[in-house]
């Protein structure tokens, strides 16, 4: 999981702390992400999902920067810029949940 302030990731701790579920904080903003990790989760939910185009920091991104997009590209700017891995990201086993849902979270 990433940005402590984000106001999804606050969701999402709450929803995982009222259902006493114990997990670990990475705030990959502040600490970093391996390029590794980023791209098992890339494989698992595919980097369509893993990358943020809704944030502001892919917003300001220049236009030829978003053009062409592919796993590659796409990866580049993540682990350039990690504020462009769409959150929270939450691995529990082999599951991996992108994105704040709470029925989602349920089926854990």
């Amino acid at each position: 999981m990433a940005l402590e302030n984000c106001d999804t990731m606050k969701k999402a701790r709450a929803w995982l702390e009222s259902h006493d579920i114990e997990y670990t904080f990475h705030d990959y903003k502040e600490a970093g992400i391996d390029k590794a990790r980023v791209e098992t989760w890339m494989k698992i939910a595919g980097w369509e999902t893993l990358l943020n185009r809704g944030g502001t920091t892919f917003r300001k991104l220049p236009d030829e920067a978003k053009q062409d997009l592919d796993e590659q590209k796409a990866l580049k700017l993540m682990l350039d810029q990690p504020s462009m891995i769409k959150r929270p990201v939450l691995e529990r086993g082999k599951t991996l949940l992108v994105g704040f849902s709470p029925d989602k979270y349920a089926q854990l």
